[in-house]
This record gives C-alpha cells, sequence and structure tokens, in this order.
C-alpha cells in the first residue's frame, strides 16, 4: 500500500506566488509593481463595472427606451412537420410533451404551442399548452385530436 504522507503534485503543477513590495532586490519592491501615484495605485483599489475613468459611461449616454410586459408567456413553438417527423420516427399516434422532451424537441420548461408550417400524413392526437389556427385545423382535418394541457407543464 502507498504511504499518503508521500503525495505531491506533479512537477510544474504548483507555482510560487508572486511576492511583491519585499524590497528592491526581489524586482517588485517600492511600488510594487503598481507605477508612481495615481488611483489605482492605491491600496485596497477597486474600479466599479462600467467605470470610464469620470468620463459618462455609455449605459448612461445611451436612451432608454422599449417595454417588456412583465405578464409574457413564452412559448417554444413546434410545427406540424416536426410532428410529422417525429412520428415517422417513432411511430407513436399520440404525442405529448413527454414524447417531445424525451425525442428532444424541447426542454425541461418549455411551454409548447403547436404552430402551422408542414403537413400530417395521418390521425394524430396531440396534447400541447397551446395550438395556432391553422395547426389545430390541420390536425383535426386529418382526423386527429388536440388537447390543451395544464400551463404548469
Amino acid at each position: 500500500m502507498e504511504d499518503l504522507s508521500k503525495l505531491k503534485p506533479a512537477e510544474g503543477a504548483v507555482k510560487k506566488d508572486k511576492r511583491i513590495g519585499r524590497g528592491q532586490g526581489s524586482g517588485y519592491g517600492g511600488t510594487s509593481g503598481k507605477g508612481h501615484k495615481g488611483q489605482k495605485a492605491d491600496t485596497g483599489y477597486n474600479r466599479r463595472r462600467g467605470f470610464e475613468g469620470g468620463q459618462t459611461p455609455l449605459v448612461r449616454r445611451l436612451p432608454k427606451f422599449g417595454f417588456t410586459n412583465p405578464t409574457r408567456v413564452e412559448y417554444k413553438g413546434i410545427n406540424l412537420d416536426a410532428i410529422q417527423a417525429m412520428a415517422d420516427k417513432t411511430g407513436v399516434k399520440s404525442i405529448d410533451i413527454a414524447t417531445m422532451r424525451k425525442n428532444g424537441l424541447v426542454s425541461r420548461n418549455d411551454l409548447v404551442k403547436i404552430l402551422g408550417r408542414g403537413e400530417l400524413k395521418g390521425a394524430i392526437e396531440v396534447k400541447a399548452h397551446a395550438f395556432s389556427a391553422t395547426a389545430k385545423a390541420a390536425i383535426e382535418a386529418k382526423g386527429g385530436k388536440t388537447e390543451i394541457v395544464d400551463t404548469r407543464g
């Protein structure tokens, strides 16, 4: 059995810290690599994010614009051609959120809206959080069913 007290890092893996402010002979004495005087030479200096040396920062020079709707609901759009491709690949006739998740169409917390691009070959039952009018009409025209599931997924 190996003696754990003899373990040490690989050669060259550990580097000594640069010791600044330890006399002129070290090469990092005197001003400790900070140059002469000035704000940035001060001990504890830490420039705040976005600070541009006293000039009005870019974020304050640009105008504010737009509006963010706090109640917006973001859907992941899945088209009928993707539904048909998945049905061809897996052979299922009923597609829900779990099936889409398993086949990599949607992520875990996505809300799904079925959109009308593409063509269905046969009757497919589709469960999703929302449907566009064209998608709903296309699915039902082929004898399929649409069902809106709970928005919490």
